[in-house]
């Protein structure tokens, strides 16, 4: 079966969501593929349990509707879902779940129009989408990554990554490693903690960390001050509420917070309670894991081991771009990245653009979404787009079941 329709968006994440709603501002009619049964899977099937938002709210809406005005500051994920729930309603997008996209490339026999192969999972049937306009809106956390570490395949407990992890309930006592110092493996140390677990965490290279109120404090002065005294600011802040923490094994970056995120995309860590967990020697804190041994032992880098029943990886994730879009290169690099730096990240050749690859959170979401459909309105002449032969127009209905 084959459908056209003026704009295909793959993932139907706050990227891809954030993306339609613009263009369903601007009357282009579009479709939202997504592989899961549901929208923001992400945030629906693979977070634990007391995620909030890490940023405020004013730095997290998404285009055209603003968060209710009851809501906390930093929402929990639970009240994040109901907005976007209502986001979907509010701006009638147009998702076709359990569409796993197999391939996508530029068909040169059709105008050059992008033809994107998609298989539907609950029916196993082939469809194949005809569109003048991609968005690619994956997003940069589509697979979850686990390092390469020797003997990880033996381990004789059980390791997952962070997206398994809901909460501690069933890890009482036991020892667990959380491997990586980012806002997951900070915050999924301190509610092992909670639950009673034996929790250390691996903390691999220097890193900055903050309440969420400092963040929230520093970026509402970057819209009035440079990065330099911002960041000035914010390290005085840090080490007035935690001192020195490298005797602990928390070393500071030697340059600032968002300094950093501007340069490389690196986000500082957003302290819940973790960092007062290890100065009372609470949550231990390791370097780089070296190796794992027989017996749950593992050796890390300074000499030191420990035995362990669960490994936590907070380790990150990867783009899967690079699987299905065949005619990339132009856009983005062997990572699945883009290669234009931000804010120029976002459009690439032949009519495709990504959204959700800034590196900038829920802000830069908000940033794609708004210039791809800007950018797209201004080439599209939507009459002309529009399905007009009566077989075309039955297809393109076949969107809105």
């Amino acid at each position: 079966m084959e459908i056209e329709v003026p704009v295909v968006i793959v993932g139907a994440g706050p990227a891809g969501l954030a993306t339609a709603a613009c263009l369903n501002k601007y009357s282009i009619p579009n479709v939202v593929l997504e592989r899961d049964d549901c929208h923001a899977s992400l945030w629906r099937k693979r977070a634990y349990d007391r995620l909030k938002l890490h940023l405020g709210k004013d730095f997290c809406n998404l285009p055209h509707m603003p968060f209710p005005p009851d809501f906390p500051t930093f929402v929990p994920r639970v009240d994040f879902l109901r907005y976007l729930d209502n986001y979907v309603t509010r701006f009638k997008i147009s998702i076709r779940y359990n569409r796993n996209v197999e391939s996508a490339s530029m068909d040169e026999q059709n105008n050059g129009k992008w033809r994107v192969v998609v298989k539907d999972t609950t029916t196993n049937a082939d469809e194949v989408y005809v569109a003048n306009y991609l968005v690619v809106a994956t997003g940069e956390n589509s697979e979850g990554y686990v390092p390469q570490i020797e003997g990880l395949e033996g381990f004789e407990g059980k390791h997952m990554h962070c997206s398994e992890y809901l909460n501690g309930r069933d890890l009482y006592g036991k020892h667990v490693l959380v491997v990586g110092c980012g806002n997951s493996g900070m915050e999924i140390a301190y509610d092992l903690s909670n639950w009673g677990a034996n929790t250390s965490i691996v903390v691999r290279g220097p890193v900055h960390y903050f309440t969420k109120e400092m963040v929230y404090v520093g970026m509402s002065l970057l819209k009035y001050f440079k990065i330099e005294k911002v960041d000035k600011l914010m390290l005085l802040m840090s080490k007035l509420k935690y001192g020195d923490m490298s005797n602990y094994g928390l070393i500071r970056p030697k340059d600032g917070p968002f300094f950093l995120k501007k340069k490389g995309g690196t986000t500082p860590t957003i302290d819940v309670g973790c960092v007062s967990r290890i100065k009372k020697g609470e949550v231990k804190v390791f370097p780089a894991i070296s190796s794992i041994k027989e017996d749950k032992l593992i050796e890390f880098e300074d000499g030191q081991n420990g035995q362990f029943d669960v490994i936590i990886f907070a380790t990150g994730y990867n783009s899967t771009v690079l699987k299905w879009l065949k005619d990339y290169r132009g856009l983005f690099n062997e990572n699945g990245m883009p290669k234009p730096d931000f804010p120029n990240h976002w459009k690439g050749e032949n009519a495709i653009y990504c959204a959700g690859f800034s590196r900038r959170g829920l802000d830069g979401i908000a940033f794609d979404a708004k210039r791809i459909a800007a950018d797209i309105k201004k080439t599209v002449n939507i009459k002309n787009l529009l399905p007009s032969e009566e077989d075309n127009f039955a297809s393109f209905k076949l969107l809105e079941k």
